[in-house]
């Protein structure tokens, strides 16, 4: 390693150790003026100062946000207990109970901007000094270890990457026992985290045994033994650390943003300058990620100097980042409309039909109309189109946040994806369901949110709607059968079957009870669950803290919803695939091993067979590091109908020359 590289890395590390030790260096201190900064309720306000008073918490400094956050929280629950006992007696003259009375909901929300405020201390003084000093210099260390790569000669380079203790991988045993921890650990805490709600933990631990029975017994998995991990007997443990860090970084980001204050009050100057206000938990975490994917999309132009294709790409996904994703939300704060990622589209982005959006959107002028009518169309016309031409590529590995996190952060773990069958299978199941639960968790959402008092626009008419669609699909299905495709006829005769019976159940239950419930969902509750089981412990504990531990498209392969829809115009009606030339493949192995979708591409190239995966995200790395020249990325639409046939051979014979037998 160049003397340069480990400055870098060393600036690095100190960067990083500063940013983790900062969390402890402020003091916090409970007082009046201090709660009034957040309080924004003067009977709560009121009975908050009078309970800390008589508790003699007033002007009490505390060392740690761990020792003041849960005083507060106390001191919240006894204003409430206490708000709740005077309205009973009587409300103040003009005041409603909802205005006077202290709720859980409205605790949770004072918990966060109450610890922030109360923050006294080195990092409260000096934010801007503490960001150059973390953000600032860890960017500098990052590029002083990554620019002497771009004086290597190109070409792919495995640089040892089975022996080192970070990029190895974990053994079988350790991997299980890491997933199953992660899984039990979530749904326990989703139970207190949630009030202890029980349903859909319930129903997660029965899809989770279920879907291991289907693949299990059901589809003869228990008689093949998984491919080994990366490291069949060795276990990378600074991967591990790594992956734990990661973890528990989204665990605070999530559930406990008020241990994470003198992060925001670091970014604080940046945040004033953009959006005019101060840094919120996702303000920090949006710098971090675009600061991340634009130090790393600098090692990718150095790794790949050698494919333009790898470097435009990388270049995109950076640009997309930066400026749709972290810079116009902001600016478009700043100047009073909504924050809106113009680039998220549903259901990866899964609030957009919520209640709150929808209205803050219809209320923002044009603009928001705008950008409501945006989104829609993404959904129903720039998914379908865009995908016919380009394959799920042109979002997965061009545009979405998610992958370019995966492609510049997650690079170097690219090869711990596993590529069994067993992976295969659960990795179908499990991302399909994910996506049923965010059509059901939509429906329901909708469902509660369309007035019932509007002639034109209310729950029956929504269903009536619906149940037309599906059967417009199921119609297009049997064409489709007609005409001799019988994949895709299987797939929205089942769709169209089962969602119109579903929706057709839903509308007589309505009818007959005039249940506000969407059939025996709470539409409130289920939006909860799916935003803490599937938007935060799917996609960020394990979606990222495990990049280290089975690779970087964990959320991308097995969770995100958005990727499934993709997947399924892909493998049906498009005109991408990865096509192979067998007569010049030496079956290196280096396609399959950097394939970071778990896709076995050498047993297609061995057979000659174009790759039509659903999963692949078209990211083009196993062409980039072929030796051979054996794959190649293309777009046409030559036997697009037929192409998804699991077997098809090309025959050459002087009678009929050139014939593609199934």
């Amino acid at each position: 390693m160049a003397i340069v590289q480990k400055i870098g890395l060393a600036l690095f590390l100190l960067a990083l150790l500063l940013f983790t030790a900062m969390l402890g260096l402020d003091r916090y201190e409970l007082s009046e003026e201090k709660l009034a900064l957040a309080i924004d309720n003067e009977y709560h306000l009121q009975e908050l100062v009078r309970i800390a008073d008589e508790r003699g918490m007033l002007g009490k400094e505390y060392g740690s946000s761990f020792a003041y956050a849960p005083a507060l929280k106390n001191l919240l629950e006894a204003a409430g207990e206490s708000l709740a006992a005077k309205a009973e007696e009587g409300l103040p003259e003009d005041v409603s109970r909802s205005a006077y009375t202290l709720p859980s909901w409205k605790r949770k929300n004072y918990l966060l901007p109450a610890t922030k405020q109360a923050s006294v201390g080195p990092v409260d003084r000096n934010p801007l000094l503490f960001l150059l000093l973390t953000v600032g210099l860890g960017i500098f260390g990052g590029l002083l270890y990554i620019l002497p790569k771009f004086n290597l000669l190109p070409g792919i380079k495995h640089d040892h990457i089975y022996h080192r203790s970070m990029t190895r991988g974990l053994n079988l045993g350790i991997r299980g026992f890491f997933l199953g921890l992660t899984v039990v650990g979530i749904l326990l805490y989703g139970v207190f985290y949630m009030g202890e709600e029980y349903f859909w933990p319930a129903v997660t631990v029965v899809l989770a045994g279920g879907i291991s029975a289907l693949v299990f017994y059901y589809q003869r998995s228990i008689k093949h033994q998984p491919a080994k991990s990366a490291s069949p007997h060795l276990t990378g443990w600074l991967g591990v650390l790594t992956g734990i860090y990661l973890i528990t970084f989204y665990v605070l980001l999530y559930w406990s943003p008020q241990h994470i204050t003198s992060w925001m009050i670091m970014a604080d100057p940046l945040s004033q300058v953009l959006n005019g206000g101060e840094a919120s938990q996702w303000f920090i975490y949006g710098l971090l990620y675009t600061v991340v994917i634009l130090v790393m999309g600098v090692r990718m132009f150095a790794k790949y100097q050698h494919n333009k294709y790898q470097q435009i790409r990388t270049a995109s996904v950076m640009f997309f980042q930066t400026a749709f994703a972290f810079l116009i939300p902001e600016i478009l704060v700043r100047l009073n409309y909504p924050y809106y990622d113009f680039k998220n589209i549903w259901p990866l982005n899964y609030t957009f039909f919520f209640d709150w959006n929808l209205d803050s959107l219809i209320s923002s002028g044009a603009l928001g109309v705008f950008m409501l009518g945006w989104g829609i169309a993404l959904i129903v016309l720039g998914v379908p189109i865009i995908t016919y031409f380009y394959g799920k590529r042109w979002y997965c590995s061009w545009v979405c946040g998610c992958g370019g996190l995966a492609e510049t952060l997650g690079d170097p773990y690219r090869q711990l994806s596993d590529k069994s069958l067993r992976a295969w299978q659960y990795e179908r199941w499990i991302i399909h369901g994910v996506l049923v639960f965010a059509v059901i968790m939509t429906m329901g959402v909708l469902y509660s949110y369309l007035p019932k008092n509007d002639v034109w626009f209310n729950q029956r008419n929504f269903l009536m709607l619906m149940m037309v669609l599906m059967s417009g699909a199921m119609g297009y299905a049997y064409s489709r059968w007609r005409a001799g495709t019988v994949d895709i006829s299987k797939l929205g005769i089942s769709f169209g079957v089962g969602v119109t019976v579903v929706l057709v159940g839903i509308s007589a239950y309505h009818l007959a009870t005039g249940s506000e419930q969407f059939f025996f969902l709470s539409s409130g509750s289920t939006r909860q669950w799916y935003g803490f089981l599937i938007g935060s412990a799917f996609a960020g504990v394990v979606g990222t803290g495990f990049y280290p531990l089975m690779g970087n498209r964990v959320w991308c392969r097995f969770g995100c919803p958005l990727a499934a829809y993709l997947g399924m115009v892909q493998r049906f009606k498009s005109r991408f695939r990865i096509t192979t030339n067998g007569g010049q493949c030496i079956s290196c192995g280096n396609c399959s091993t950097y394939c970071e979708m778990g896709i076995d591409v050498r047993w297609y190239a061995q057979r000659g067979q174009d790759i039509i995966r659903s999963s692949c995200v078209g990211c083009g790395v196993c062409s980039a590091v072929c030796p051979r020249g054996v794959l190649r990325l293309e777009n046409s639409s030559a036997d697009i109908d037929t192409r998804a046939e699991e077997l098809r051979v090309l025959q050459v014979s002087e009678k009929e020359g050139v014939v593609l037998r199934e």
